[in-house]
């Protein structure tokens, strides 16, 4: 009786796998597909053939320079931006306990807005309202970069230190987090209403997450950042799944619970700061990647973490390719997604207050 029970356990437990691998594939074969067609659509429509004939053979032709320089350069900055937020976002709630945890709940994204404001004025030379300069150009836009990176880091330094001294519960890093976000808001507010016209337009600009602001230099360092952190998500995912069932669980597990929590926010911030320091803000990636994917697979974070990977990735190309061709204009990216993520954040409290009741 009990060997027939366990054997019959085994083989559910293994369908069960088999069927998240199943999933798991199929949102790599979405991935592709995704990926495949926003190299096809744009002002210079291409079919299929030919865009794997150019990505083979690349030549100094305009369709192979709009396929390269142009339509690989945006699919790329969307899989990097989407690995990192989305792997960032399930991180942090699984760490926090909060399926609120996000870069951009956080305050890492506003953060970071706010040093990008701080580099765009003092390259500026200090542009304040009544004075009148030609146009900020950004001659070394690696100071913007650092500044916006640096910021983003001092705002998880903040919330990470909180909990180093005070101990906070994981809802009090979320609630941190947010007032830290307020702060950074209103700093930013500040910049925007001293500067002139054209500064504040640079301001305004970087706020606004865009695909198409990495160069291929920009990128291949982020991507080297987000494979490693990335690498050591997966590599701590049955210890994060362990968090998820209790402390008292993990605890018991040996896994030190209070390192564990510290280091993930800190890789997951230093992977959002450094793709939100070149892209712009991208908001709520960190949260409908994650969420998306727990619908799909449960708690589970040896599927969640490369499924929000996914998902993320996905939806950023698609709303890339939106953004890029349904308008008579170019949407920016970043736009796209709050407008997608706002509402989702509004069923997120809703659903969390009917549980409570």
């Amino acid at each position: 009786m009990n060997k027939g029970a366990t054997a019959d356990g085994v083989k559910d437990y293994d369908r069960f796998n088999h069927r998240k691998i199943l999933y798991l594939g199929i949102l790599g074969i979405l991935f592709l597909a995704v990926a495949l067609i926003s190299l096809c659509i744009g002002p210079t429509n291409l079919s299929v053939t030919e865009v794997l004939d150019i990505l083979i053979h690349k030549d100094d032709s305009w369709n192979s320079y709009v396929v390269w320089d142009l339509r690989l350069r945006r699919i790329v900055a969307a899989i990097i931006a989407g690995v990192a937020l989305g792997s960032a976002g399930t991180v942090m709630q699984c760490v926090l306990r909060n399926p609120l945890g996000s870069p951009f709940t956080l305050g890492i994204s506003n953060a970071a807005a706010f040093g990008a404001a701080l580099g765009i004025i003092i390259l500026g030379g200090g542009t304040i309202l009544g004075q009148s300069v030609a146009t900020p150009q950004v001659d070394n836009p690696y100071i913007v970069t650092i500044s916006a990176f640096v910021m983003a880091m001092l705002s998880a330094g903040v919330i990470v230190l909180l909990v180093r001294i005070t101990h906070s519960s994981p809802e009090m890093m979320v609630l941190a987090g947010m007032a830290l976000s307020s702060i950074f808001s209103a700093g930013l507010a500040f910049l925007q209403y001293i500067a002139n016209d054209t500064a504040l337009s640079a301001i305004v600009f970087w706020q606004f997450g865009s695909l198409s602001k990495a160069t291929w230099g920009d990128l291949t360092l982020t991507a080297m950042v987000v494979a490693i952190v990335s690498l050591y998500f997966l590599s701590k995912r049955w210890d994060y799944n362990a968090m998820d069932t209790g402390e008292d669980i993990a605890l018991g597990l040996g896994i030190n619970v209070g390192s564990t929590r510290v280091l993930g926010m800190v890789l997951a911030s230093v992977s959002t700061a450094v793709v939100v320091s070149f892209m712009g803000v991208i908001g709520f990636i960190g949260l409908l990647g994650p969420h998306m994917a727990r619908w799909v697979f449960g708690n589970d974070n040896r599927y969640v973490i490369p499924a929000s990977m996914l998902i993320g990735s996905t939806i950023l190309m698609v709303a890339d390719c939106i953004g890029q061709n349904a308008f008579s204009f170019v949407l920016p990216v970043g736009i796209l997604t709050s407008f997608i993520g706002g509402p989702l954040f509004i069923y997120i409290l809703i659903r969390r207050y009917r549980e409570r009741c």
